[in-house]
């Protein structure tokens, strides 16, 4: 007769019943063919319901592990090939998971937002709405390119802030930009040669190499990356940030702009993938005309996201594709189902119909530029004023600064980074080799200033020894 401590049972006892029986099986100590006690006779020895036992035996027989026999009983069925387990114990697999960025004391290549800054007590106000009065919609699969709602939202921001003219039905949403770098490769083709700028944000070349693409890489001036070397290197597609480049923070003239889509041109089958994805945060002037609205011959997809607006975190980003593109993304794509849940497209849509997140920039534009001026002058009230020269631009969340040093670069971020300081180094992010050195990355967005001035000190006493 079967015997457990029911003494031990969490939640409802038949689970617990068909948890150990099941364990038994797997363990070997109740064998194929082997007869269980009748649900009568179980119940009675254990003090316990038929029903009970009825509802544990019908788990087992519907996941295989007994057979019952009208008349008969309920017997243990064969399993062929299933791992026998112990019923007590733990589990550990020689899984590899990669060590998480270590924690420095002062991060000046932070770019992460402040989570004081975030819209909380709105945007809950609006999820509670939203929950509330759409039910029925947030049920309902969302269509490929993302609910409607949130690409007329978008479509209209684009209209009143960037002055781009979109029809919503262009707008395709995603989980983050590296989802939509998929989708592009899937419509536009993997065996096609893809330029990204030299240097430039790693993770697109990570992502495009799991497409099986091998890009390649084109050099930059002052004005960006430019249209001859662009030619040189034989590509079809031009993924660019000419809005605010990242690392180095150019904004590329409207004369380079045309160039470019001279290029894109001069030969059917090339695009330009243009990346605007911190362009609220242009601090002086308007911001210049987008790729997308100067292009009159359906050649740019225009990327966005609102990971620097917002907080990376909420993971919603967008694509607005040139109208037989977007035909082709629904004839050929639109079996893929929205990343981005309805709750969030629902919100985020409110969010920005309401005026919230217009308010949310114009906040966000005013704290950041105090804080980009806060950090500036903390590096010109240090000794590493000495030492430095700090190259600014009119837009983003980052400043370069130039350091007159004879010590390599890989040396100084080490040393830095022995003393609790983390900062990138601009070669870091080229993708062949260069002469650019000695020019740092500082990011200011999540940055406490205070201890910003003491890592500065510290920065000037690791090159102190070797100054030009």
């Amino acid at each position: 007769m079967l015997t457990y401590n029911f003494a031990e049972a969490q939640g409802p006892l038949y689970e617990y019943i068909y948890q150990c029986i099941k364990e038994d099986i797997l363990a070997g100590n109740l064998q194929q063919g082997e007869k269980l006690p009748s649900k009568r006779a179980f119940a009675k020895n254990n003090g316990i319901s038929t029903i009970t036992i009825q509802n544990a035996y019908d788990q087992l027989i519907s996941e295989g592990y007994i057979y019952a026999i009208p008349q008969k009983g309920y017997y243990v069925a064969k399993l062929e090939g299933m791992k026998k387990v112990q019923r007590e114990g733990s589990i550990s697999l020689n899984i590899h998971i990669p060590e998480e960025r270590p924690c420095y004391a002062v991060d000046l290549s932070d770019n992460r937002m402040n989570p004081e800054l975030f819209p909380f007590s709105i945007w809950a106000k609006i999820l509670r709405s939203v929950i509330s009065n759409k039910s029925g919609e947030l049920m309902e699969a969302s269509p490929a390119g993302g609910i409607g709602e949130l690409r007329t939202a978008i479509a209209e921001h684009l209209k009143s802030f960037r002055g781009m003219l979109v029809d919503p039905d262009q707008i395709v949403i995603g989980a983050g930009t590296e989802y939509l770098y998929g989708l592009i490769v899937q419509l536009l083709g993997n065996e096609k040669n893809y330029c990204v700028e030299n240097p430039g944000y790693r993770k697109i070349v990570q992502v495009y190499r799991q497409y099986h693409i091998s890009c390649k890489y084109a050099d930059m001036d002052e004005m960006g990356m430019t249209s001859g070397g662009l030619r040189a290197t034989g590509a079809d597609i031009a993924h660019i940030s000419p809005n605010h480049h990242f690392p180095t923070g150019i904004t590329m003239p409207a004369g380079r702009r045309y160039e470019i889509l001279a290029w894109a041109n001069e030969r059917e089958g090339r695009y330009i993938i243009e990346d605007d994805y911190d362009s609220e945060f242009r601090l002086n002037g308007k911001p210049i005309p987008t790729l997308f609205s100067m292009d009159a011959c359906e050649k740019v997809i225009y990327m966005n996201t609102f990971s620097k607006s917002l907080t990376p975190t909420i993971r919603i980003s967008y694509m607005i594709l040139p109208v037989h593109l977007i035909n082709r993304f629904y004839r050929e794509l639109s079996f893929y189902a929205c990343t981005v849940s309805n709750f969030e497209q629902y919100t985020l849509a409110a969010f920005i119909r309401q005026g919230y997140f217009e308010k949310h920039i114009n906040r966000m534009r005013l704290y950041y530029s105090r804080q980009r001026k806060r950090m500036i002058d903390a590096i010109k009230k240090s000794k590493l004023k000495d030492v430095c020269m700090i190259t600014e631009n009119d837009s983003g969340l980052h400043f370069l600064i130039q350091i007159k040093t004879d010590k390599a670069d890989k040396d100084i971020v080490r040393s830095l980074g022995e003393r609790g300081i983390r900062v990138n180094a601009l070669s870091e992010y080229f993708f062949t080799p260069s002469e650019m050195k000695h020019c740092f990355i500082i990011n200011y967005s999540n940055a406490d200033i205070e201890k910003a001035k003491e890592a500065c000190d510290v920065f000037y006493e690791i090159l102190a020894e070797n100054v030009g």
